[in-house]
């Protein structure tokens, strides 16, 4: 396959075995090079690990339960360096072209997933989300993505990052499609929403973004108003989120230096400056802060459960547009940071969340997301096709 997008890696193609019939027959997807598939090495982003990592004899769980179904590999997804980025940009192998704003970055670390879907290299591709990396590429490439509860797929023979926060996610541009492939993947909800939940807003998260993706975003509500009824406020002071913010730093730079500190160091692997640094301050998180980032962790999502209860929060998937390629590096940093307070909500709470590609702003797309109580996944799912489908053509 010819990919002038540079969101596949150029591995030598494998006849990876599917199912000649189920829900997914005849749709074809692409796996993030953090899931082992048989027959490819998996690379993780880095040219050092790619060489140790050998050719795969297991494939992941999550992957296998996508072949049974009858949907077909087409190949093995670029990823940021580790996971631990979300720029989308990778030192070692280039950008993922995004789709859907080319002079735009994809978003990290699932680029190469989001980058396939959107430039049509696949129907659709999983990916990971830790801290965003699902949900942002989704909104920066114009796509449905969804982040699942905590635990809710299985992450086995998945290059980990942080373990309390990791989970798997996939990419439609259709959301008769998203639909279909949660179904396969995510089964019957431990909690279901039943069939007509509230929905609730909050001024506060919308207040976060600039007053042009407001105002982007404001059909996108009007539509989930007009299926659902108007918006009810999220009642109750929210938690600070800033503090939300550094306690999700202090736990995934905690637990990705556990999960790769040891085979980095041993092994003497280059990475590229942005991970370089980020690795190098996760190695000096200390005890004290990680255990009381976890203390934190657990009162903000008492919290957030108590004031969403069984509803559906509507709220912005980042604050605004992907930056442009030639953005600096501070630029996408910043803009990295100010997603995360927002990105972090449902990472701490081990909360479903989707992003829907509802709006556009200055011709790129803009995500806006449901979150929803842990384990009503497929609900949002469902909820997503609906409010997709309801949209004028």
């Amino acid at each position: 396959m010819t990919d002038s997008a540079f969101a596949l890696m150029p591995y030598p193609a494998v006849d990876v075995p599917h199912g000649a019939s189920g829900p997914l027959a005849g749709y074809t997807f692409a796996a993030k090079d953090l899931f082992d598939v048989a027959g490819y090495p998996t690379g993780g982003g880095n040219p050092h690990v790619l060489a140790i990592s050998g050719i795969k004899t297991t494939t992941a769980p999550t992957i296998q339960r996508l072949l049974d179904a009858g949907a077909q590999l087409i190949g093995k997804a670029h990823t940021n360096e580790m996971a631990f980025s979300m720029s989308g940009k990778n030192a070692h192998y280039g950008t993922p072209r995004n789709g859907a704003a080319h002079d735009r970055i994809p978003g990290g670390s699932s680029s190469g997933s989001a980058s396939a879907v959107s430039n049509h290299l696949c129907d659709f591709a999983m990916g990971s989300d830790t801290g965003g990396s699902v949900r942002t590429p989704a909104s920066y490439c114009g796509l449905f993505g969804l982040r699942p509860s905590h635990g809710r797929l299985s992450l086995a023979n998945t290059q980990a990052l942080c373990e309390s926060m990791d989970t798997a996610g996939y990419f439609t541009r259709d959301a008769a499609l998203f639909g279909r492939v949660g179904e396969c993947l995510l089964g019957e909800d431990p909690a279901p929403l039943g069939d007509a939940p509230s929905f609730v807003i909050s001024d506060a998260l919308f207040a976060l973004l600039p007053e042009a993706s407001r105002e982007a975003l404001a059909p996108a509500i009007a539509g989930i108003e007009s299926l659902y009824g108007p918006l009810q406020q999220l009642q109750g002071e929210l938690p600070s989120l800033t503090d939300a913010y550094w306690a999700f730093r202090y736990i995934q730079g905690r637990e990705a230096w556990q999960a790769q500190g040891a085979f980095i160091e041993q092994n003497g692997l280059c990475l590229g400056p942005d991970v370089a640094a980020r690795f190098a301050w996760s190695k000096a998180v200390t005890d004290a802060q990680y255990e009381q980032s976890c203390a934190l962790r657990e009162r903000f999502a008492a919290t957030w459960t108590e004031l969403l209860g069984d509803r559906v929060l509507v709220m912005p998937t980042v604050p605004d547009i992907a930056p442009l390629l030639s953005a600096k590096d501070e630029e996408i940093e910043q803009a990295r940071q100010i997603s995360h307070h927002l990105l972090a909500i449902s990472v701490l709470c081990r909360t479903p969340q989707l992003s829907m590609p509802l709006a556009m702003k200055d011709g790129a797309p803009l995500g806006i997301s449901l979150m929803g109580p842990r384990g009503s996944d497929l609900s949002l799912v469902k909820l997503a096709v609906r409010i997709a489908g309801s949209r004028p053509s």
